[in-house]
C-alpha cells in the first residue's frame, strides 16, 4: 500500500481559501486513484472529491461542487484539493485516499488512508 501525509489545513474564515495537499510515498502513484474524504465528528466520514489515476476523471460531491478543485502531479506523487469560498459547514478533519484502481468515489473502495488535516472555517 502506500502512505499518505496530508498537509495544508488550518483555521480560516468564511469566504476563504485553502489548499491541501496529500504527499504519497511507497508505490508507483501514477497506478492509484485518489480521493478526499472528510469527517466531523459523531458524522460518518464523506467523500469530497476524487481524481482518476491519470488526472482526467474527477468527481465532486454536491456540497464542494464549484468551490473545491482536486488535481495531482503525478511527478511529485502529490494530490491537492483546492478550496474557496469556505463555509462553516466545511469544518472537518479532511483524509486523502488512494487505492490501486483507475477510478473510484466509494470510500470503502479505498484502502490506504492518511492521518487527516483539521479544517475549521469561522462564520
Amino acid at each position: 500500500q502506500v502512505q499518505l501525509v496530508e498537509s495544508g489545513g488550518g483555521l480560516v474564515q468564511a469566504g476563504s481559501s485553502l489548499r491541501l495537499s496529500c504527499a504519497a510515498s511507497g508505490r508507483t502513484f501514477s497506478n492509484y486513484a485518489m480521493g478526499w474524504f472528510r469527517q466531523v465528528p459523531g458524522k460518518e466520514r464523506e467523500f469530497v472529491a476524487a481524481i482518476s489515476w491519470g488526472g482526467g476523471s474527477t468527481a465532486y460531491a454536491d456540497s464542494v461542487k464549484g468551490r473545491f478543485t482536486i488535481s495531482r502531479d503525478n511527478a511529485k506523487n502529490t494530490v491537492f484539493l483546492q478550496m474557496n469560498s469556505l463555509k462553516p459547514e466545511d469544518t472537518a478533519v479532511y483524509y486523502c485516499a488512494a487505492e490501486q484502481t483507475p477510478w473510484s468515489v466509494r470510500k470503502e473502495d479505498f484502502r490506504s488512508w492518511g492521518q487527516g488535516t483539521q479544517v475549521t472555517v469561522s462564520s
